[in-house]
């Protein structure tokens, strides 16, 4: 078994480089960077422990991703600065891609529907639905802010807020995908992902570790499609004018 001493030693340089990294740049929440890496090996060592337990169980899978769930939806919050009454859609929103991906994935047969499979699949995917619901929410908000002249020009024209930041939301939408959409394209080219990757490790042939990650990409690159458009497009978003809240991490 391989020592845990130079794993330990290896993330503690990169955890000092990247903060040493931002620090030196200026840029705000260096620590950030450590206490996440930190809280990382805490909560892998965590699921490490029981992970053989809750594999097994659909029960315990399911438990296990409504936590996850609860977990993504006070992050992205959080990382949004999301006013209170935004909290319930952002956590329908990281609900809903997962929820949707993970029904036609297991309906279909494309994944055998087992314990082992849907908390792998939910994990990735309910992990990259929270990436981009707080991306498109910062996005979104930071548009309104920009263009807040127009949005109001728009409503007095007696547009609805819905109308008045289409284009806003059309746009958030698209920035907030391209990583997503770029890793997708890249994929075997440039990216070499961590399930295909981890199949192969475990023992899968090539060709079967390639199917899995393909249906993990389009599970991640439609869930966030369905996650961004729920949050882009609420109805309520230009009542009022987001607090800018741009230069806090």
């Amino acid at each position: 078994m391989q020592s845990w001493a130079p794993t330990i030693l290896a993330v503690a340089v990169l955890s000092v480089l990247a903060g040493v990294g931002l620090a030196a740049l200026r840029v705000p929440g260096p620590r950030q960077v450590v206490t996440a890496i930190l809280r990382a090996a805490v909560q892998l060592m965590l699921l490490s422990a029981i992970l053989g337990g809750v594999i097994t169980d659909l029960r315990l899978v399911a438990i296990a991703l409504v936590v996850m769930l609860g977990a993504a939806a006070y992050t992205a919050a959080r990382r949004a600065h999301a006013p209170g009454r935004m909290i319930p859609v952002l956590a329908v929103a990281v609900a809903a891609g997962p929820a949707a991906v993970m029904t036609v994935v297991f309906s279909t047969g494309a994944i055998e529907f087992s314990a082992r499979y849907l908390l792998a699949i939910g994990g990735i995917v309910i992990g990259n639905a929270m990436t981009t619901a707080a991306l498109t929410s910062r996005l979104l908000d930071a548009s309104i802010i920009d263009h807040w002249d127009e949005v109001e020009a728009w409503l007095s024209l007696g547009a609805t807020p819905r109308q008045a930041v289409a284009p806003l939301a059309r746009s958030s939408v698209h920035t907030a995908l391209i990583p997503t959409i770029d890793q997708t394209r890249t994929t075997g080219i440039v990216v070499l992902p961590g399930a295909f990757v981890g199949a192969v490790f475990a023992g899968a042939s090539p060709l079967e570790a390639g199917r899995f990650q393909l249906v993990v990409l389009a599970c991640i690159l439609t869930s966030g499609v369905i996650t961004a458009s729920t949050i882009a497009f609420r109805t309520s978003v230009a009542f009022s004018r987001p607090t800018d809240h741009r230069a806090i991490g």
